[in-house]
């Protein structure tokens, strides 16, 4: 078994202007990804607005903190799943029911984890 993140991105105003079509599309999504997934999925989360993000980044004695997301970019982190799967293909193919994963204005990433065991 290995652990893997699976990051969902997207724009904001684009998630923000969905029609009560386009999120029962995405409920469902993420309906099918917890049946499929099941047990394998170790902890899972929707992310405020990136405008409620605080970032840390070097600033001499102590880290210098900031309003906003590390990056300002077009996408951003959505949420997320980390998931205990058999393998890549397994984790590819339950990242592969999130409607976000077929959205022009975003994608979902599949990253492992490291094993220090």
């Amino acid at each position: 078994m290995a652990q893997y993140l699976i990051l969902i991105y997207g724009d904001e105003a684009q998630w923000d202007a969905r029609s009560d079509d386009e999120m029962r599309a995405v409920d469902a999504g993420h309906a099918a990804f917890r049946e499929r997934g099941g047990s394998a999925i170790i902890a899972s989360g929707e992310l405020e607005s990136s405008r409620t993000a605080t970032t840390l980044r070097a600033g001499g004695e102590r880290p210098l903190v900031t309003d906003g997301p590390f990056l300002e970019t077009k996408e951003v982190l959505g949420g997320f799943y980390l998931v205990d799967v058999t393998d890549l293909d397994a984790a590819l193919g339950l990242a592969g029911l999130l409607h976000e994963a077929s959205e022009d204005h975003g994608g979902v990433q599949v990253q492992p984890l490291v094993d220090h065991s």
